[in-house]
């Protein structure tokens, strides 16, 4: 399935604007990146480890903002979504408004470049953003590090960063992620079979910002 993080910047905003006509058309929130296991594997952690409700907690290219309204549901109160597409946050705020929760905030921003606003989560969630950084064709390896000094920025010391990625085995991004941060846990993600060898589709990994 395509998703619009493997598409160039230009085309963000034209796949966000498909989806913010079809929700408007029928109500159809649009493609959950990585399906709605990767959000439960997500809240599951959370409620775990006791991560308490009123933690800040910020979803980093939050996309339709769904994964911002099933924390919502799970009882999670202090709730921020960024991205880079203006199409990405009407669409949220739609699905914000539908569901009824306005305590979700929502914000165009380029996490790249983040406003100074931009700090002091407790915790921060990226599913597909920093695949979508790794494949950008225009200095990959630079923008890697910007993502990287970024997150340092906006989160706080000892506080949690989830992220979910297709593209990054868990000791690519144990190498990507070692400045600044530790590994907490590997979560468990679905398992294919191919030429008999079994792999992961999908990494998913807990840090710690040290």
């Amino acid at each position: 399935i395509s998703s619009p993080f493997f598409f160039p910047d230009s085309s963000w905003d034209a796949a966000y604007e498909r989806e913010l006509q079809t929700f408007q058309d029928i109500g159809d929130t649009g493609e959950i990146w990585f399906g709605e296991e990767s959000m439960v594997r997500i809240i599951r952690w959370l409620e775990k480890h006791k991560v308490p409700l009123d933690s800040s907690v910020l979803d980093i290219g939050t996309g339709n903002g769904v994964l911002l309204v099933e924390l919502a549901k799970s009882g999670y109160m202090n709730l921020t979504g960024i991205d880079y597409s203006p199409s990405a946050i009407q669409l949220s705020e739609k699905v914000r408004e539908k569901e009824g929760m306005s305590n979700i905030k929502l914000k165009v921003e380029d996490f790249l470049a983040p406003s100074a606003e931009l700090s002091g989560f407790d915790i921060c969630i990226d599913k597909g953003t920093f695949d979508a950084v790794s494949l950008d064709p225009s200095d990959a390896v630079g923008k890697r590090k910007l993502y990287v000094g970024s997150l340092c920025r906006v989160l706080k010391p000892e506080g949690f960063f989830l992220i979910t990625s297709c593209n990054w085995t868990k000791e690519e991004l144990l190498n990507e992620f070692r400045e600044g941060f530790e590994i907490l846990e590997e979560l468990p993600t679905p398992k294919f079979c191919f030429g008999g060898r079994i792999g992961n589709s999908v990494t998913a990994l807990v840090f710690q910002r040290k």
